[in-house]
């Protein structure tokens, strides 16, 4: 859950204006955000995607509720609570307690309500001016549980009733961060172990999305490493030599280190498509198999984006015969993959832990997220710059050539390196797009899988490019400075967020066998 927005500027708003008026800041900005057209949708999906389970439905004061977890405010934050909880999670709005002086507020809150608005009130005038203007007017409700811990197992453990519902009070989502609902909602969810790899079967057409899912991100590891192997081989297959009408040597005349300029681009390539193998199979295994709402969304934004990359050959006219094969042979296990599962969640929820860890954790996710968009931005450099300069000056300075003379010395020459570097920014938008939405969206205490899928996608990207430019000489610093940095952010990130995604259930100790003979030993008393 993206909570990080909280944290970093809690300690700052509440000592400059007090933890009150912070209060209010931090809802009125969410407010702001959802009442913008598509902002509620936005800081819903910003969320991980909210899909209540139908066994957190309920009523209160017979009055029908999506998911039995919600808020109370006063009646001067309604207007903002009534526009920002909502997206956030919430299945129910209380304003408490409500005076005469405060009904045109409570009216005024109400009117633009998405999930349904009670009020408490010991004064029945109050209670006859907002009749029609709010869901229901409630008195004294045992099954109304009012609560200032951010505890979300304390939360969860009352949603285990089917007849009681949460409200939290502002305190807690300013102490919990605005993924409080969403994280109370997961670990209330009834939930199923998720199937082995014994239960897939003999028959590919019984295979689970999931299952297609791993294959593809597999598939791609085994293209990428094929295509490290001829960059470092010959360089150039036949439809390459085809292509440009010239061998190795030719390029070696134009400049002498135009070979090695195109194997540092086609590695760099190779280690992003690595990079992204290990995140789709991470994806699904971790995902998909396990029913995670946000999964599939992941999955389609990221993969999409990767294979529309391929039609950046229209722009230039080369056909790769290789990446056309891996398009036709992977395209198929990408659509099997996002086959639509029903049934029950197969996610485990563990208790939240240590609030230090948390904390530290959620530096992480920031650190993560931020690095997630930095390489989906460079993306867009790179096949920006591919589409029209083709090279950035730090390029020419290694090559030592001039780009007319390059073209003057093979007019396709400028394509076949722009086609390269169309493509490598491609996979870096794909790559960045899915560590920022597993950064915003996976990240969960217990999910062991995230830092390791994290961490081998972080290898695989960032070491081969640091490799091959040392091994070329193209050692500018400048130009390795985004490399680095994303390298920093990512450590550090793992780092901060180790203890907290890799955090394990406590199992049951049992005594040691001397003492539960010792116990057996002393007779009881009769």
């Amino acid at each position: 859950m993206p909570d990080w927005t909280y944290h970093p500027l809690r300690g700052i708003a509440a000592a400059m204006l007090g933890e009150g008026r912070s209060r209010r800041l931090a809802l009125r900005a969410l407010a702001a955000v959802g009442s913008l057209p598509g902002g509620a949708r936005l800081i819903a999906q910003g969320l991980g995607h909210l899909h209540p389970h139908p066994s957190l439905a309920g009523t209160v004061s017979g009055v029908p509720v999506r998911a039995r977890v919600g808020v109370v405010v006063p009646p001067s934050a309604a207007h903002a609570a009534v526009r920002a909880m909502a997206p956030l999670g919430a299945g129910l709005i209380e304003v408490a307690p409500v005076a005469p002086a405060d009904v045109p507020e409570v009216r005024r809150a109400a009117a633009g309500r998405r999930v349904p608005v009670v009020v408490r009130t010991g004064e029945p005038m109050v209670a006859d001016a907002l009749k029609g203007h709010v869901d229901a007017v409630l008195g004294p409700d045992p099954d109304l549980v009012r609560t200032s811990s951010p505890s979300v197992d304390d939360a969860a453990r009352v949603l285990a009733d089917p007849r009681k519902t949460v409200l939290a009070t502002p305190a807690v989502l300013i102490e919990a961060g605005p993924g409080w609902f969403a994280r109370v909602l997961e670990a209330a969810t009834p939930a199923e172990a998720p199937p082995g790899l014994r239960a897939l079967g003999a028959d590919p057409r019984r295979w689970p999305g999931w299952w297609w899912g791993v294959l593809m991100g597999a598939g791609v590891i085994v293209f990428a490493l094929g295509a490290a192997v001829v960059t470092l081989g010959p360089i150039l297959l036949w439809y390459d030599r085809d292509f440009l009408g010239a061998e190795p040597y030719h390029l070696h005349a134009i400049s002498h280190r135009l070979p090695g300029f195109l194997q540092h681009d086609r590695i760099t390539l190779a280690g992003s498509m690595a990079a992204i193998g290990v995140l789709y199979a991470g994806i699904a295994a971790g995902g998909l198999r396990r029913r995670w709402p946000w999964a599939r969304r992941a999955y389609l934004v990221s993969g999409s984006i990767g294979f529309l990359s391929w039609f950046s050959f229209a722009g230039f006219g080369f056909l790769e015969p290789v990446h056309t094969v891996a398009t036709a042979v992977l395209l198929p296990t990408f659509l099997l993959a996002m086959r639509r599962t029903t049934g029950r969640p197969r996610w485990r929820v563990l208790p939240e832990g240590p609030e230090r860890l948390r904390r530290r954790a959620l530096t992480g996710q920031l650190l993560m997220v931020v690095t997630g968009f930095g390489l989906f931005a460079g993306g867009v450099v790179v096949s920006a710059v591919g589409l029209t300069e083709v090279f950035v000056p730090s390029d020419l300075e290694f090559l030592r050539a001039d780009p007319d003379a390059m073209r003057a010395a093979n007019p396709r020459l400028l394509p076949f390196i722009a086609h390269d570097r169309v493509t490598f920014g491609g996979a870096l938008v794909a790559a960045g797009a899915a560590i920022t939405l597993l950064g915003m969206w996976a990240w969960r205490r217990g999910e062991g899988w995230l830092w390791w899928v994290l961490a081998a996608a972080g290898a695989a990207g960032f070491l081969p490019a640091v490799v091959v430019h040392g091994a070329i000489g193209y050692v500018d610093l400048w130009h390795l400075a985004p490399v680095f940095l994303g390298m920093v952010l990512t450590v550090t990130a793992l780092a901060l967020a180790r203890p907290y995604l890799c955090a394990r259930a406590r199992a049951t100790v049992s005594p040691p066998r001397s003492a539960r003979s010792r116990s057996r030993a002393v007779p009881r008393p009769r």
